[in-house]
């Protein structure tokens, strides 16, 4: 399915590819051009991935596009959310590092990202404004008492 999807994304025109994947068909070979250069510069070969480096770049391309989770793109082409992680973690670093695509490097993405805020709240003392209590004459003081007239007596539950 993943295959599929590659192919329908290469077959498309230039303004679909475009709308598709926010690169030009050129664009994308060129990327694919750097990440089999940064393949053949591996010492070591390991695991073989479960993607072509053509799909790892439009997984990769996907992700910056739509801003989808890792999980969701991780359940479409039929991996783990965490090797869609590194997978993409990878083709940035591969992509910033080549001079053949121009590219911001990691630290404009982060400091774009970084958003303040001020908040500034008023903490003066003020008297809580709360109506005052209705007194029944048989249950409060008298009103000339100098305690305040608004202070009810003690309730009893005998009463």
């Amino acid at each position: 399915m993943e295959q599929e999807r590659l192919t329908r994304t290469l077959k498309m025109n230039r303004k679909q590819s475009r709308r598709r994947t926010g690169v030009h068909p050129e664009t994308f070979a060129e990327m694919e051009a750097v990440l089999i250069e940064r393949e053949e510069r591996k010492k070591k070969s390991g695991r073989p991935a479960a993607l072509s480096l053509a799909e790892q770049l439009l997984m990769t391309l996907e992700f910056w596009r739509e801003y989808r989770t890792f999980a969701y793109l991780g359940n479409d082409w039929g991996v783990h959310e965490a090797t869609v992680h590194r997978t993409v973690e990878r083709v940035e670093a591969a992509l910033i590092a080549s001079p053949q695509v121009q590219m911001p490097k990691k630290r404009v993405f982060q400091e774009a990202q970084i958003v303040y805020s001020i908040v500034a709240v008023g903490a003066s003392e003020v008297p809580c404004e709360r109506p005052k209590k209705a007194c029944r004459p048989d249950r409060c003081r008298s009103a000339q008492d100098s305690s305040g007239a608004g202070t009810a007596a003690r309730k009893s539950s005998t009463h």
